[in-house]
């Protein structure tokens, strides 16, 4: 009788199997010179355009909004690529064809998803060093001029694109290939109500209430007290951390659900075709 073998459960074999997804991405990377130049393009072109229209107001003797708008850029790309990169991942094992072979493997659901946050991270870390060096060498912004508020306002940012990728994730599971669009558009559909460059109070009241409910607006509203010399909000980042913490179970749960029907009804083999 043919011995059966199940996948080790231990943590050396779970870090070798997340360090295999990382290594994966990483050289697959290393081939395309394109994926490595639009980490640098896309939030170098951002942070001159917010440049440009923050040198103009400048101009106009409004210093205050110069620094806020300039670190909304910066913090918007963090958050804006904290999703776009996990979810940009999963989708390249659709378009190599390689989805149905991750799967195929001992390789976890935890597994998965970790690997591909801990190098989506990486490349995240790279822009904010890019858009945070040009907001100081152009613009003499320096972000660190929020001080020690800025490790839990970047720390906030993370998990709610963490989350935003896993439902984004979850539905081009659900749905098909043709909702990959998701997977670089979720977060400009909370934009309008996340309050980046401009207060929330400017908002409709209806919008107000949903803006309470998005993480990202409470630390952008913090981000703006900061910087006009206010202390440190920690009654929004408690509520934007709890909110955080709920979306991303949320999506953890919808991802899992999500991918647990795909590999039920046969969908997974079926992206690639």
């Amino acid at each position: 009788m043919t011995d059966v073998l199940f996948a080790p459960t231990g943590a050396a074999a779970r870090r070798q199997r997340i360090s295999g997804v990382v290594l994966r991405d990483l050289a697959a990377m290393r081939r395309s010179p394109v994926r490595i130049f639009e980490i640098f393009f896309w939030p170098t072109v951002n942070l001159l355009v917010w440049g440009f229209v923050t040198r103009y107001l400048q101009a106009s003797k409004v210093p205050f909004v110069v620094s806020v708008l300039l670190g909304a850029a910066v913090l918007w790309e963090l958050l804006h690529r904290s999703s776009t990169e996990v979810g940009l991942g999963f989708l390249e094992d659709i378009w190599s064809r390689n989805l149905l072979n991750v799967f195929a493997t001992p390789l976890s659901n935890g597994e998965y998803v970790t690997g591909l946050v801990l190098f989506s991270l990486a490349k995240v870390a790279v822009a904010t060093v890019v858009t945070a060096g040009i907001a100081y060498l152009f613009y003499g912004f320096g972000i660190f001029s929020m001080g020690v508020a800025l490790v839990p306002f970047m720390t906030l940012l993370l998990v709610m694109g963490w989350a935003l990728s896993l439902v984004a994730i979850a539905c081009v599971l659900r749905f098909g290939e043709s909702a990959q669009v998701l997977g670089w558009s979720l977060p400009f559909v909370l934009q309008p109500v996340a309050g980046v460059f401009y207060p929330v109070s400017v908002l409709p009241e209806p919008l107000q209430k949903v803006a309470f409910l998005v993480p990202a607006s409470h630390v952008f509203e913090g981000m703006r007290t900061v910087l006009r010399g206010g202390g440190v909000p920690w009654g929004h980042l408690a509520v934007a951390g709890l909110l955080d913490l709920v979306y991303l179970a949320l999506a953890v749960r919808l991802f899992a659900v999500t991918l647990r029907n795909a590999r039920m009804k046969g969908r997974l083999s079926r992206f690639g075709e």
